[in-house]
């Protein structure tokens, strides 16, 4: 768990761009809101692979996104059912659920259905916040947080050898 934090304010305080740590950040929590095991995961994943994001990031927010996954389960399964219920839209689901490639995706589980749909309306805001956040991060508040005296002192032990071992 040290080696990942290590990596990730690496990550932070690297030259990489602030979208590419943002993109991220955003295929992680969708990645890590669905269910694991859907088609759509692999297409982020290979999402996350092709176009070369932080890796750190996206397991990161992967991590913490699925812990805050199974306390937002309850919501996501009353969103979808309410969309999979909703009179308008039987037509179609109907005929989404009568093509194997539809069934393939899942999307008539409300579970997959609400939290892939919440997911993808919270992507931006959560892309523009990260990367405002890794701005003002790399700007401001880096050279504010090397001052303090709490940092001083995890220079001084294991964390921080861990961290200048990953950066040489």
């Amino acid at each position: 768990m040290l080696t990942l934090l290590a990596k990730f304010l690496k990550a932070l305080n690297s030259e990489s761009g602030a979208w590419a740590l943002a993109f991220a950040f955003v295929l992680g929590m969708m990645m890590g809101f669905t269910p694991l095991w859907r088609l759509h995961n692999l297409a982020i994943l290979l999402i996350a692979l092709l176009f070369r994001i932080n890796l750190t990031g996206f397991i990161l927010s992967f991590v913490i996104c699925s812990g805050i996954a199974y306390l937002l389960d309850p919501w996501f399964h009353q969103f979808g059912f309410y969309l999979l219920s909703s009179e308008s839209w039987q037509p179609l689901w109907q005929s989404m659920y009568q093509s194997a490639f539809w069934r393939v995706l899942q999307f008539h589980h409300s579970i997959t259905l609400g939290s892939f749909i919440i997911s993808l309306a919270f992507a931006p805001v959560l892309l523009i916040t990260s990367f405002f956040i890794i701005t003002q991060y790399r700007s401001r508040i880096q050279t504010w947080f090397n001052k303090l005296k709490l940092v001083q002192m995890l220079k001084a032990n294991r964390f921080w050898a861990i961290y200048s071992d990953l950066r040489g």
